[in-house]
C-alpha cells in the first residue's frame, strides 16, 4: 500500500483573496459577472453555478475582487466558516471567502474539496473573533492533514464524486420540474386570470401562524428548532440548528405545529424564502410564517406557486420593512390578497402538477440516501480507514 504523508494545508493550496466593488458606484454593479457570497454556495451541494449579485467589468478591474475559474474551490472565511464549494463556472467573489487552487504537484482540486469538507471542525476550532468566527491565511498553516499518493487520491475523489454527481443530477431534475410547474401557474393564474375572480385574503381560506419566540435551549439532543436563517433555496439546512428539549417541543407545538403540506415562509433576514413541507416534519419553528395549508392539500401547491410567482414577489416587496434587517409581519402575511380562481380550477391544476411534485419527493428521498452514503464514506476514505484495492 502507498504511504500517506503529512502536510500542512498551506503546503497543498494556493489561496486567492476576494473583494467587493464600492456599492456607492452604480457602474460597478448589475453587470454580467456573477459575484459570490457565502449565501450563494451554502447549499450543501458540491457545485456552485451562479450568484445572486453581479458586477461589471469595470467593477472587477477597479476593486480587489478576483475571478475564480471553473473547477477551483471557494471556502467561507467569516461567519459560517468552512463552507466549501467547487465552481461550476468562472465567478468573482467577496472578501469574506478565500478562493483555493491545488498545488498540482501534490494534489487536485477534486480531492482537496473532500479534504476540506472533512476538516470543517478543524476550521471552526481554529477560528477566532468576538462577533463573527473568522479564519485567516494562518489558519491553513495550523491544520495538518495526511494524504495518500496522487493515484489513490484520484480513486478516492472519483468514488465520492460519483455520488455527488448523481446528487447534482437529481437537484437539476428537481429544478426543471419546479420550473415547469411555475410556468404552468403563471399561464393559468397570472396571464389568463379572469376579471370575475374574487379578491380574497389568505386568512379567509387557511390559518396563518408564526413560530415560537422561545430561544434554543441546547446544542445537542432533542428536536431541531428551525429559524428563518435555516431556510435556504434548496430546503432546510439543519447543520447549524440548535435543539430544544422534548418537553419544550411539546409546548412549542401547541402554538406552531408543522404538518405535512404546510408552507414555511422566512419572515426576517432573507425574507420570502419558501419551503413546502412534503415529508412528515420533526422540528419546531421560530421567526417563520406558517401557512397551515395541510388543512387543504390541493390548495397547498397552488399557494406555494402563488408565493413564488410575480404576485407573491410583489407582495413581499411592498410589505417588507426594516433598515438594518428586513422583516415582514404576521399581520401582513394574514392580509396577503390575491384573486381566487375557485376550488374547482385549483383541483384541476393540482391534478396536473402533483405528479411533478411526487417525482420531486422521490428525488429528495434519493438525495438523502446518497448524501448519507457519501457522508459515511467521506471520513473513512479521507483518513485511510477504508483502503482501496491495489493501494
Amino acid at each position: 500500500m502507498g504511504e500517506w504523508k503529512e502536510y500542512k494545508l498551506s503546503e497543498l493550496i494556493k489561496l486567492i483573496g476576494g473583494g467587493t466593488p464600492k456599492t456607492t458606484v452604480p457602474e460597478y454593479w448589475d453587470g454580467d459577472i456573477p459575484w459570490l457570497s457565502v449565501t450563494d454556495f451554502n447549499t450543501g451541494k458540491k457545485y456552485c453555478t451562479d450568484a445572486e449579485k453581479r458586477i461589471t467589468e469595470r467593477g472587477l478591474k477597479e476593486s480587489s475582487t478576483r475571478i475564480l475559474k471553473k473547477g477551483q474551490l471557494i471556502i467561507s472565511a467569516r461567519g459560517t466558516v468552512g463552507v466549501v464549494s467547487m465552481l461550476g463556472k468562472d465567478m468573482a467573489f467577496n472578501q469574506s471567502n478565500y478562493g483555493i487552487d491545488a498545488n498540482k504537484e501534490l494534489t487536485t482540486n477534486n480531492f482537496l474539496y473532500y479534504l476540506l469538507k472533512d476538516n470543517v471542525e478543524n476550521f471552526i476550532s481554529n477560528s477566532y473573533g468576538a462577533v463573527f468566527d473568522t479564519i485567516t491565511k494562518e489558519t491553513f498553516n495550523q491544520i495538518s492533514v495526511s494524504i495518500p499518493e496522487l493515484n489513490e487520491q484520484n480513486e478516492i475523489s472519483e468514488i465520492l464524486s460519483s455520488l455527488d454527481d448523481k446528487i447534482d443530477l437529481l437537484h437539476r431534475q428537481i429544478k426543471i420540474l419546479e420550473q415547469i410547474a411555475e410556468t404552468l401557474f403563471r399561464q393559468w393564474f397570472v396571464e389568463e386570470a379572469e376579471d370575475d375572480w374574487e379578491n380574497v385574503r389568505i386568512s379567509d381560506i387557511i390559518e396563518v401562524r408564526d413560530g415560537t419566540h422561545d430561544s434554543p435551549k441546547q446544542k445537542e439532543y432533542g428536536k431541531y428548532l428551525i429559524t428563518s436563517r435555516h431556510l435556504k433555496q434548496e430546503g432546510i439546512d439543519f447543520s447549524s440548528a440548535y435543539y430544544i428539549s422534548e418537553n419544550d417541543y411539546s409546548e412549542v407545538n401547541k402554538r406552531s405545529k408543522v404538518e405535512k403540506y404546510d408552507i414555511l415562509f422566512s419572515m426576517i433576514g432573507t425574507i420570502g424564502l419558501i419551503h413546502y413541507v412534503d415529508q412528515e416534519p420533526d422540528y419546531a419553528i421560530k421567526n417563520i410564517g406558517l401557512f397551515k395549508s395541510s388543512q387543504n392539500k390541493e390548495f397547498s401547491l397552488f399557494l406555494m406557486l402563488l408565493l413564488k410567482s410575480p404576485i407573491g414577489k410583489k407582495f413581499i416587496f411592498e410589505y417588507s420593512n426594516g433598515s438594518t434587517q428586513e422583516y415582514i409581519t404576521l399581520g401582513s402575511l394574514r392580509n396577503f390578497e390575491f384573486h381566487y380562481p375557485g376550488e374547482n380550477k385549483i383541483k384541476v391544476f393540482y391534478n396536473i402538477v402533483s405528479p411533478n411534485f411526487n417525482k420531486i419527493i422521490k428525488n429528495k428521498n434519493q438525495i438523502n440516501t446518497l448524501s448519507n452514503i457519501r457522508d459515511m464514506l467521506l471520513p473513512k476514505l479521507m483518513r485511510g480507514d477504508y483502503r482501496l484495492k491495489g493501494n
